[in-house]
């Protein structure tokens, strides 16, 4: 059977947090050669390149396994740490989390805020349909995805479903949107991005018409700024109905059309071999998830 041993999987999980073999070396207090030598000896346990010597350094499939591995460890390491002295002053798990900028602007905030005097949180930004990297790297313990299928070595949950609406100012309508909202006009009236990832707006235009439609763009990569983008009458643009809804019934903002939206379903997945503490985080976001769909 194949043993890896914690030394090792800690010194490339340090590789990859600090970027180079002496970084990781600083940080473990260790010369860069015993770094290398660790590395050497875990590839030739595991029978193939765990990372691409590269700057900054990448993991392979089998370096991304291991990278997991250590970060599970240390987890259950705290764990272990609380149930062998309860109420004793521990260091407190760190953990990091992919969630994407809606979830965290509309929803998710309130959970995370549950767990907070319990646990170190690092909050990656990523869009629900790209969070899955992350997960697959080890560089996150959770993430907040769009895909249902687990990653290797995780659990999938569903969370509900963030439904978006085509919206804009009343005078942004008026004067772009007076003859309706059509393939046409469409194709003139500005439209606000979140960024070059984002496909949420060109979903809708999908939807409308069968010929691409590329109308101007304006690009506001913060949910906030985002929103405020649309308020000030630059362009037209999706935002999730729970953040919304009052300001329809106000009239602040207007729908292009009132029977539109894109529905995104959300799911929450998980390193499979967690901890109680990552456990504690999942039932928190899912608990901050009910008002979705």
């Amino acid at each position: 059977m194949m043993v890896i041993h914690p030394e090792q999987a800690r010194t490339l999980a340090a590789i990859v947090t600090h970027g180079s073999f002496e970084a990781a070396a600083s940080h473990l207090s260790v010369t860069a050669s015993a770094v290398s030598q660790r590395v050497r000896a875990l590839e030739a346990t595991v029978g193939r390149p765990v990372l691409k010597r590269t700057r900054p350094v990448e993991l392979t499939e089998s370096g991304q396994a291991v990278v997991r591995f250590a970060r599970q460890l240390h987890m259950l390491s705290a764990d272990l740490a609380e149930e062998l002295q309860p109420g004793a002053t521990h260091s407190g798990v760190r953990l990091t989390l992919v969630i994407n900028s809606d979830s965290l602007h509309t929803w998710a905030l309130p959970g995370l805020a549950a767990v907070a005097d319990k646990v170190q949180l690092e909050i990656l930004r990523e869009d629900q349909d790209y969070s899955l990297e992350l997960l697959r790297s080890g560089a996150a313990a959770a993430a907040i995805t769009a895909t249902a299928k687990a990653a290797p070595g995780c659990s999938s949950r569903r969370l509900g479903t963030m439904r978006y609406l085509p919206v804009c100012s009343p005078d942004f309508a008026a004067r772009w949107f007076a003859d309706g909202t059509t393939a046409a006009t469409l194709a003139a009236a500005p439209v606000i991005v979140f960024d070059r990832k984002d496909d949420l707006q060109d979903r809708y235009l999908r939807g409308v018409s069968r010929k691409v439609l590329q109308p101007p763009r304006h690009y506001v990569p913060a949910a906030h700024e985002f929103g405020e983008a649309i308020r000030w009458g630059m362009g037209w643009g999706l935002l999730p109905e729970i953040e919304v809804r009052d300001e329809l019934k106000r009239r602040r903002l207007v729908p292009l059309d009132p029977a539109a939206h894109v529905d995104v379903p959300l799911h929450w997945q998980q390193w499979r071999h967690g901890s109680a503490a990552l456990d504690e985080v999942a039932a928190a976001i899912q608990a901050a998830a009910r008002p979705l769909r």
